[in-house]
């Protein structure tokens, strides 16, 4: 693996997700004008903004490093990649919610080693590096050690995505209690040990490497629905690591 400072790299994803999260605040005390893109999923002048916030940060400390951005797409090339989703949440963001944010992960020769996420209208930023834990403005992270489906919360994406798959609706009839906050928001759940369990589907890259790091280093597991430790299927669960298999088998059930 190519060599790396993480603490200077942390300090960037800091640095590069404060920065989106002030534009974005900007963007939102002006008002926010809500465009669509081709693949029907909503834009605006706050997500491009945000991510030439990040972009800039980035670019001053690591000229030569690869960006896969939400918005601007692929720039650069190499086995060290910024990951970046300027604004997960862009539909909550666009109507004055409270849930959404910047999510940055730097990924080297295919393993993510850095990640950091903030809600900045809930004034919060996490925060993880690789073998150094997950941190939440200063305090350390660590999910919760429920092991029982029956005592559990379950934590889902989008539901029009994630509704019609029979699995999961088994496991929102033996769950204790289903929350549905979505995006960056729902993988908090799980980081701050309020939820045992998150599920996304039908997402992109962007939206899933920051959430990977941070719940391994708070302790939990993070895979798709087959298990596999990957954030590019579109797909994922991230657990406190008890229940994980639990939800994998409920997932494996034909939809």
């Amino acid at each position: 693996m190519e060599a790396i400072d993480l603490d200077r790299a942390l300090d960037v994803a800091l640095q590069a997700v404060a920065a989106a999260g002030a534009a974005a605040l900007t963007h939102l005390r002006r008002g926010v004008v809500v465009e669509t893109k081709p693949d029907l999923s909503p834009v605006t002048a706050a997500d491009r903004a945000a991510e030439d916030e990040i972009i800039a940060v980035i670019r001053a400390a690591f000229p030569e490093h690869a960006i896969l951005g939400e918005e601007g797409g692929a720039r650069g090339a190499g086995t060290v990649r910024w990951i970046v989703d300027p604004i997960d949440g862009t539909r909550g963001f666009a109507r004055g919610g409270m849930m959404w944010g910047p999510m940055i992960a730097l990924e080297v020769d295919g393993a993510l080693v850095v990640g950091a996420l903030a809600l900045p209208a809930l004034g919060r930023t996490y925060w993880a590096a690789r073998g150094r834990g997950a941190w939440r403005d200063g305090t350390r992270l660590a999910v919760s050690a429920i092991a029982e489906l029956a005592d559990a919360t379950l934590s889902l994406g989008e539901l029009r995505r994630l509704a019609s798959h029979r699995g999961i609706q088994g496991l929102i009839d033996r769950a204790a209690s289903t929350r549905c906050y979505g995006d960056l928001a729902g993988c908090a759940m799980v980081l701050d040990g309020r939820a045992e369990v998150w599920i996304e589907g039908g997402v992109q890259p962007w939206d899933l490497a920051a959430p990977a790091i941070l719940i391994e280093e708070a302790g939990g597991r993070f895979s798709d629905w087959q298990g596999t430790p990957s954030f590019e299927a579109g797909h994922a669960v991230a657990s406190n690591g008890a229940v994980h298999e639990l939800v994998l088998q409920a997932l494996a059930a034909p939809s």
